[in-house]
């Protein structure tokens, strides 16, 4: 199409992604392609997963620990954040990871099947029912014993697994048994970090926690403003 006040078309070329670049052919279009299929998340957690449990069991395991603890630095003037590699996955990916998780069960909850509250509440039970039964059976075993504050570990799901399954499976897995389980791990994961809150933490940050407080409270306060 011509530019208004030029003369001559306007010419432009593919979009990278399109053109015959050695990278973009050979890279880029297989890797858009890759993350087009269904069971790509799955996949790709499951190799990682087995080169993990075989390079941290290998004769180099050491330059396996190696990678986790390599500190990472960000500095803006005298503000600066550093952590290791594991806790930037931990606690700032992982916070993404959650994100959109939350805004898929969000939907569900307001246009989806866990509008009817009895389907929701079958989750939250059963998730209730996953994380007391292991805690009481490991507190069982272990009374009295050295391990016996670690009846926490138990409870958790590790929903990033969970979900990577039901990628793997893709649509044999009816929608309603999918929703079940991803709101049930969801339920689990946010019974899992209350109890590390309230039983396992040294010290409460009463300004953090005043902090999430206020942003619970302005997003309600947004929505009651049909913002």
């Amino acid at each position: 199409m011509p530019i208004p006040g030029k003369e001559g078309p306007w010419r432009t070329g593919p979009v990278w992604i399109a053109s015959d670049r050695p990278f973009a052919r050979f890279v880029g279009r297989p890797t858009a392609a890759f993350l087009k299929v269904e069971a790509a998340g799955g996949i790709v957690l499951l190799v990682a997963t087995l080169a993990a449990l075989v390079w941290a069991n290998s004769a180099w395991s050491g330059s396996y620990e190696a990678l986790w603890t390599t500190e990472i630095e960000l500095r803006a003037g005298s503000v600066e954040l550093i952590q290791d590699l594991r806790h930037w996955i931990n606690d700032g990916l992982m916070v993404v990871f959650f994100l959109v998780v939350g805004l898929e069960i969000k939907y569900e909850l307001v246009a989806g099947q866990l509008r009817d509250r009895r389907a929701a509440v079958t989750s939250i039970a059963a998730a209730v029912g996953g994380m007391v039964v292991p805690a009481a059976i490991y507190a069982g075993f272990n009374a009295g014993g050295e391990g016996s504050a670690g009846w926490g570990i138990p409870m958790a799901t590790d929903i990033a697994f969970a979900l990577g399954v039901l990628a793997l499976l893709g649509r044999r897995i009816p929608a309603p048994a999918r929703l079940f389980l991803l709101s049930l791990a969801i339920v689990d994961d946010i019974g899992a970090i209350a109890v590390i809150g309230i039983f396992y933490t040294e010290q409460l940050s009463l300004t953090w926690l005043g902090a999430a407080g206020a942003g619970v409270t302005a997003i309600l306060a947004l929505r009651r403003a049909r913002v």
